[in-house]
């Protein structure tokens, strides 16, 4: 007896259901989403304004024009170029005093501070708790000529060697370049100490100990263990104080004086008090330029991308 064979129903049309596994896919894309948004809004759009700005020819009272004039960024770096190269001394200097006394620091957070830790933590960062004006006032006290640090500093003969340098102007510090240094470095020195902190943290103490089997000094452990590992801290550390430094104006119009202008200053000027708008973008652009180049070299030259 033969089976009688069975029909198959035809397959009904529409639209075939997505899968789960794609629509997983798409979430960190609409996480990413508000980020990008935020970032073409409030970054990419100035940038666009900016640049255009730069390109401009005109006044306030006639209104500006582009106009294409890209000699405006050699005009402004030809006269405007020694306050650049302050800008880069300045934020340099503050930049490495910085590594110098937020390394220490951190590597005592990271590896002897014990039930101090936090404590210590919340004191780094307590400055933020005060705004950046009244950090940079507080101090022309502490820089004032007669104030007791000013006095230790001349018993100690330093100020004769900085003045020597040109720093400082005999016993005054207010008002000189080492006023300026002293501002940066205190405003950004936490930028310095977390990421060195968080980098050294993540040091395996064991491999402390395997050096110490191995009858490695202390020096050579952290010559050869413990500085190696940090690099990413160190990077982000010099970077985080580096590039913004270079651009500040606060300490430079709060602690120094006409001599000690720094191209933050130039372009605030230009922008709100001489009203050249293409000159200050073309400034911002310019700066961005260097301080891009130098962060390029720096980070190939340091031997890592990882940053904490």
């Amino acid at each position: 007896m033969s089976a009688t064979p069975t029909t198959q129903a035809p397959p009904v049309a529409g639209p075939v259901p997505r899968k789960p596994a794609t629509r997983k896919r798409l979430v960190p894309y609409w996480l990413l989403l508000p980020g990008i948004v935020w970032l073409l809004v409030f970054f990419a759009l100035p940038m666009v304004y900016q640049a255009s700005t730069s390109v401009q020819t005109g006044s306030l009272e006639q209104g500006f024009q582009v106009t294409w004039h890209v000699r405006t960024y050699w005009d402004a770096f030809q006269e405007y170029w020694p306050q650049f190269v302050r800008s880069l001394l300045y934020a340099g200097t503050a930049t490495l005093l910085c590594l110098l006394l937020g390394y220490p620091l951190a590597y005592l957070i990271a590896f002897r501070a014990g039930r101090w830790r936090n404590l210590l933590l919340v004191l780094v960062i307590a400055p933020f708790f005060t705004s950046f004006l009244i950090r940079t006032l507080a101090w022309k006290t502490i820089l004032a000529d007669d104030s007791l640090l000013v006095d230790a500093l001349g018993a100690l003969h330093v100020l004769d060697v900085t003045s020597w340098l040109g720093w400082t102007e005999g016993d005054r510090v207010l008002a000189t370049p080492m006023a300026v240094v002293c501002g940066l470095t205190y405003n950004f020195l936490p930028f310095m100490i977390l990421p060195l902190y968080t980098s050294l943290e993540r040091i395996d103490t064991r491999l402390h100990e395997a050096a110490r089997d191995l009858y490695a000094s202390p020096a050579t452990t952290f010559r050869k263990v413990t500085f190696p590992l940090s690099m990413p801290g160190v990077v982000s550390g010099t970077l985080l104080t580096f590039i913004p430094a270079s651009g500040d104006y606060v300490n430079a119009e709060l602690l120094g004086s006409t001599d000690t202008k720094m191209v933050g200053n130039v372009i605030q000027s230009q922008f709100l008090r001489v009203l050249d708008y293409p000159t200050a973008a073309a400034l911002s652009f310019i700066l961005m330029a260097i301080v891009l180049l130098m962060v390029t070299f720096y980070i190939r030259k340091a031997g890592t991308e990882d940053l904490v």
